[in-house]
């Protein structure tokens, strides 16, 4: 199937209230368009200098979301089109967001990525850290960034109940969040699920799943 009927395909599983971000990391522009010229207005890069690239020769009503792992150094690059953060692992990482999204005179949407699986190799927040973050008196006076959300990756592995049982903590963190709500932090989105395992993941309650090898094809 072509890139087009893949994400024809894929939109027709998926219910309404989720969002799809079509993975397009090391992908090229003309498949960047083909998706674009199916509908596709979210796309997920994971390095920012690519993403830069991409955004300044695509059209300018494209969604563009940073979903792999981010260096403060590299934040100021995306702080004046990236539309989502998905993975802030720390204080410091959403400090140096704040201070460049207040240069470029915007408010940057983030999730927060928290640490859900049995891989030593994966980031994220734990539930102390992540407590901890949302309730410090640094995090309350950040003005240009918002939290709208978590985000999680689940183990590599293919034991489905260990899958789920990941996706529903994630669930169920995001769930007792909710009072928390604050000026900046507005939990709306739990972004959890990529090609293999995005059906269970919406299951278990993902608004926001991530999908490129099914969209685009093998890496």
């Amino acid at each position: 199937m072509s890139i087009q009927q893949n994400i024809l395909h894929i939109k027709s599983t998926l219910p309404e209230h989720v969002t799809l971000v079509a993975v397009s990391k090391t992908k090229p522009i003309p498949d960047l368009m083909e998706a674009y010229t199916a509908g596709q207005r979210i796309f997920g890069e994971n390095k920012i200098q690519e993403m830069v690239d991409k955004w300044e020769q695509m059209p300018k009503d494209i969604e563009w979301h940073m979903i792999g792992h981010v260096q403060t150094n590299k934040v100021k690059f995306m702080a004046p089109f990236v539309s989502l953060i998905h993975g802030v692992d720390s204080l410091k990482l959403l400090e140096e967001i704040n201070k460049q999204a207040s240069k470029n005179n915007r408010v940057i949407d983030c999730l927060l990525q928290i640490y859900i699986a049995e891989e030593e190799s994966k980031f994220g927040l734990d539930e102390e850290e992540l407590t901890a973050l949302l309730t410090s008196p640094t995090f309350k006076d950040m003005k240009n960034i918002r939290i709208v959300g978590l985000m999680g990756m689940a183990t590599f592995t293919d034991n489905q109940k260990q899958i789920q049982k990941e996706f529903t903590h994630l669930k169920s963190i995001f769930d007792r969040l909710q009072p928390l709500q604050t000026a900046n932090c507005k939990l709306q989105t739990v972004s959890m699920g990529m090609s293999g395992d995005y059906q269970l993941a919406i299951a278990c309650g993902s608004t926001m799943v991530r999908i490129g090898s099914s969209i685009f094809g093998g890496r």
